[in-house]
């Protein structure tokens, strides 16, 4: 798809893709900007541990977990061996991680502060290839793969490729590779489905209701997290956990900043709770849908990237 900046006359002047020359730029621009870009901290570059080198350590503060980047501009390598290699490598040496971690960080981590079943990998790179893309296509694999381009106005664009439709296991093929076989049985990617598969049937139809008004409000993304689904624009704006019997809703706003008239939401700044924000709401039909949109409303404005 060819872009184009349109000057003061309404000209059009093409924006071509000025390439990187090296993986090391690719590296800096990411890790100066994670926080930006994919909502994670960062922990430390060239990680080496066993003769592995890991090109970024960071955390998803929000699962709790460990994320591994790698960026590659050479287009012959496997994801699936390389991305289980290195989740491997974590789950056997989970105390190198966190001690990685409370060297290099303000935070300090113990053992049970880390959720590994939620540990991924995240390849970075200017293009893959066809099998590449084809070998992600499965509905729970812990690997994404992302595409970086730069352009000569000075702007970048990350793009997270997306499975087709999966409806594959990784496990169907876990058999044939003792490596994938012993990180599928600790880290476990969670879908929608499974999240509704607790649910009545009318609470599936109230989730739906929910979901397709969230999503109409503007370009969000789905991610389904161990406890909730993510409802995300750069950051979470809304989570939501399915319930047996009705479905609750965390709007990510600090306490005080949700103006809310009716008092619908629930003020959880000083209890325990899932999900992101100080603001629950307890949903059991879809009478005051078009309000709590207006409450999400709030909470995309702030949150949005």
């Amino acid at each position: 798809m060819a872009l184009f900046n349109i000057d003061n006359n309404d000209s059009l002047e093409q924006i071509r893709e000025f390439p990187f020359k090296l993986e090391k730029e690719i590296q800096g621009l990411t890790e100066k900007n994670l926080k930006a870009v994919f909502g994670l901290e960062f922990v430390h570059s060239e990680f080496g541990l066993n003769n592995f080198r890991i090109d970024t350590l960071a955390f998803d503060r929000d699962a709790s977990s460990f994320v591994i980047i790698e960026y590659k501009r050479d287009k012959n390598f496997s994801v699936i061996d390389q991305g289980y290699a290195y989740l491997s490598l974590m789950l056997n040496n989970k105390a190198d991680f966190i001690l990685e971690y409370n060297e290099y960080c303000s935070n300090t981590l113990k053992r049970d502060d880390v959720d590994w079943s939620q540990s991924r990998v995240i390849f970075i790179s200017p293009a893959f290839t066809t099998y590449q893309k084809e070998a992600i296509n499965f509905r729970d694999l812990p690997i994404e793969l992302w595409e970086i381009k730069r352009y000569n106005n000075n702007t970048l664009s990350y793009n997270q490729i997306q499975t087709s439709g999966a409806q594959e296991s990784i496990k169907t093929i876990s058999r044939q590779n003792e490596t994938i076989e012993k990180v599928t049985r600790e880290i476990k990617v969670f879908t929608e489905q499974e999240h509704l598969d607790k649910a009545t049937e009318e609470t599936k139809e109230l989730y739906e209701k929910f979901k397709n008004a969230i999503l109409n409000l503007d370009n969000l993304e789905i991610k389904p997290k161990k406890l909730y689904i993510a409802f995300v624009s750069g950051t979470n704006v809304v989570d939501i956990n399915v319930q047996r019997t009705g479905v609750k809703m965390w709007i990510n706003l600090q306490k005080g900043q949700l103006d809310d008239p009716k008092r619908l939401a629930r003020d959880v700044s000083s209890v325990g709770h899932w999900g992101n924000g100080d603001y629950e709401i307890q949903i059991r039909n879809d009478e005051d849908l078009e309000y709590i949109l207006s409450l999400i409303k709030q909470s995309l404005k702030k949150n949005k990237n």
